[in-house]
């Protein structure tokens, strides 16, 4: 990476990491559990290693993915959500794994909070690929890091946040055009609400 491009990254809150990285909800539970089991990092890590818990093909996979997972919990600060991910049914654990991806990463809390959120807002469940489109244009004529990023990086990242929007049940498909009512769990929504994140709250559908 040349300079220009280090000075760019370094100041923009935006990063393209996530086109290795995904929604991940399998093994995010399973690392949670593991936490929620009392395991430490070390051992979480052997693990899920020894016993293939991701059922991955390589150990330099499955240490990355780990890694990832680990990180994406710590970003929750909150060791009653990481419990939650290990023990509630899924819908909640599932709920709580989207926000901890929010948190993870500026390019999907700003998604899910100026396009999803302002939908929900609106009550306009329209949704197409002009929304996702028009999203990482604006980003582009604002961000002078992402404006580097190449077409087929873009690409990807689009196809991550539809991903992610099926998994959590907002899309019935990729190929849908139309948002589903989502329903904030209560858990959830007190977290958020005692961090001081209530902006986030429009993302699960939550304005009052």
């Amino acid at each position: 990476m040349d300079n220009n491009k280090a000075i760019l990254k370094s100041n923009s809150p935006y990063s393209a990491t996530m086109t290795r990285e995904q929604f991940l909800f399998h093994e995010v539970r399973t690392t949670a559990k593991l936490l929620h089991e009392g395991c430490s990092t070390e051992e979480l890590m052997e693990r899920i290693v020894s016993d293939n818990l991701f059922q991955y093909p390589t150990e330099k996979s499955l240490k990355r993915t780990v890694r990832i997972c680990l990180r994406r919990l710590d970003v929750l600060d909150d060791d009653a959500l990481v419990q939650a991910i290990a023990t509630q049914p899924f819908d909640v654990a599932k709920q709580i794994c989207l926000y901890a991806m929010m948190k993870q990463y500026r390019l999907v809390w700003d998604f899910m909070i100026t396009v999803i959120g302002e939908k929900y807002r609106l009550a306009d469940l329209t949704f197409g690929k002009i929304d996702i489109n028009s999203y990482f244009s604006r980003l582009q004529e604002q961000d002078d890091w992402v404006a580097t990023w190449s077409d087929s990086t873009i690409s990807k990242l689009k196809q991550v946040i539809k991903k992610t929007l099926v998994e959590n049940e907002y899309l019935d498909n990729v190929r849908a055009t139309k948002l589903n009512p989502v329903w904030i769990h209560p858990i959830l929504e007190n977290a958020i609400r005692q961090k001081g994140d209530e902006i986030a709250l429009s993302a699960f559908n939550c304005f009052s």
